[in-house]
């Protein structure tokens, strides 16, 4: 029977493509009209706009595999070299972000005292405990106070726009665990990590196969939408809610609502590739513990707002953006210098910002008017970064349930949920809600699915 996927957003795509070429019988269901979930590029006004993600780091090889199958490998484009300095708006001004110990130094990110306590890093003691524990007291162990407060919670905002107190370490960033267990000291681990890399490199071979750069595609991250879309054709059917989940003696029976029309789809194994909270209406009628558990997964509301200005009536910013951290209660989490990063998302000479505001510190943004949020990131952006100018493009969108939160405890709820989910022969949920937000978690974990599915 058939393997049915429902949700087509990119883990749902993933799952479904690499099924078709592995020659299995598989069905997409999407409830939306159109494919990609939040993965969004719109063409305005000579502008290139992304809804959600921006971008993915080209260091995943399972991502290049996917590409190459796709013939879509020869359109990434690597981000600008202008793109390579970040900033964080903190102690009133914009300050770049250092990218060596000798630099870190010499920056002004952070007062001398708490530079000298980064430094005591090399001598953090080994972790008391395996308890799952915050981003804040793991931050604060390591790198002490001001750092965590400034640096750290900066860089959770630009991934899961979450909060530092809350997140999971091991969970939102289990790379940080890692060197903590193999090194004790992230400073330690980083630098042996970096040498062991070098080491492993061919004789002769001066760059790894894969850049590692921040990387899109020409015309956006809907070229791999649209890539994932006509290599699946008819197999993909938009417009497609399923009602229903029923299980049977050798499968699973979906109800579909298509076309204005209700029928049945039997299907051998069933896909959950749709968000946390959709997945828990749908196994609520069969398993409300489970159901309990998926749902309980919280999203931290995320709006967009695009700004576009024409050439001459604002400079042209530097680097790749800047990061707002909490304790500066401002209602900017961050801005992407869009044009800078990727130029050909902007018609020439024109800048372009992608601003971001909400998440887990201001959820309510996310219900607000879109002028009136559109009026607030221009505040911001001539509060922060100067730009007075007037734009001669905006464009808004909200996402009322934008990012998954990796909070304390969603290591043992995913470990609850996985021994739940296995009571139900042929059922499987992924995507971003459970382990990895990002482009390359959901590619990862989608071909891994597929591969165990192909088995079967």
């Amino acid at each position: 029977m058939t393997v049915a996927v429902v949700g087509g957003g990119i883990s749902g795509l993933v799952v479904a493509q690499q099924l078709r070429t592995d020659g299995k019988a598989v069905v997409l269901l999407e409830a939306d009209s159109r494919l990609g979930g939040n993965v969004h590029t719109r063409a305005r006004d000579g502008f290139l706009l992304e809804a959600g993600p921006n971008s993915f780091l080209d260091r995943e090889v399972v991502t290049r595999r996917l590409t190459t199958a796709l013939g879509i490998t020869g359109r990434i484009r690597a981000a600008d070299v202008g793109a390579k300095n970040r900033y964080v708006y903190t102690r009133g001004q914009l300050r770049a972000v250092p990218g060596s110990p000798p630099a870190f130094l010499k920056s002004d990110v952070l007062p001398w005292s708490a530079k000298l306590r980064v430094m005591a890093e090399l001598f953090t003691p080994s972790r008391p405990n395996a308890e799952d524990e915050s981003l804040a007291q793991f931050g604060r162990r390591h790198l002490g106070r001001t750092a965590t407060r400034v640096l750290l919670d900066a860089v959770q905002t630009g991934i899961f726009a979450g909060d530092v107190e809350t997140l999971s370490v091991e969970a939102a960033f289990p790379a940080l665990v890692k060197l903590e267990r193999a090194h004790r000291s992230l400073i330690l681990g980083a630098i042996r990590s970096r040498g062991a890399k070098q080491k492993a490199l061919p004789s002769g071979a001066s760059e790894p196969l894969l850049s590692g750069a921040l990387s899109t595609f020409d015309g956006g991250l809907q070229v791999l939408i649209d890539a994932l879309s006509t290599a699946l054709g008819d197999v993909a059917r938009t417009n497609a809610q399923v009602l229903a989940l029923v299980p049977m003696p050798n499968g699973w029976k979906l109800i579909v609502r298509e076309k204005g029309e209700t029928s049945e789809l039997l299907a051998s194994q069933v896909v959950l590739a749709v968000p946390a909270h959709v997945a828990a209406e749908l196994l609520d009628p069969i398993d409300d513990t489970l159901a309990d558990a998926v749902g309980s997964i919280p999203y931290a509301p995320m709006v967009v707002v695009n700004l576009g200005f024409a050439p001459g009536t604002t400079p042209v910013p530097d680097g790749f953006g800047f990061l707002v951290p909490s304790e500066e209660k401002r209602a900017l989490l961050g801005a992407i210098h869009t044009s800078t990063t990727f130029p050909f998302r902007a018609p020439p000479g024109h800048v372009l910002y992608t601003c971001m505001m909400g998440g887990a510190r201001q959820p309510e943004r996310a219900s607000q008017d879109v002028d009136s949020l559109a009026a607030l990131a221009r505040e911001e952006l001539r509060a922060l970064a100067g730009v007075t100018a007037t734009p001669v493009l905006t464009d808004v969108v909200r996402w009322p349930r934008g990012i998954p939160q990796y909070n304390v405890g969603h290591l043992a709820r995913m470990a609850a949920v996985d021994a739940l989910v296995a009571r139900w022969p042929g059922l499987h949920l992924t995507g971003n809600a459970y382990r990895g937000v990002g482009l390359n978690d959901c590619i990862v974990h989608g071909c891994e699915l597929a591969e165990q599915l192909a088995t079967h």
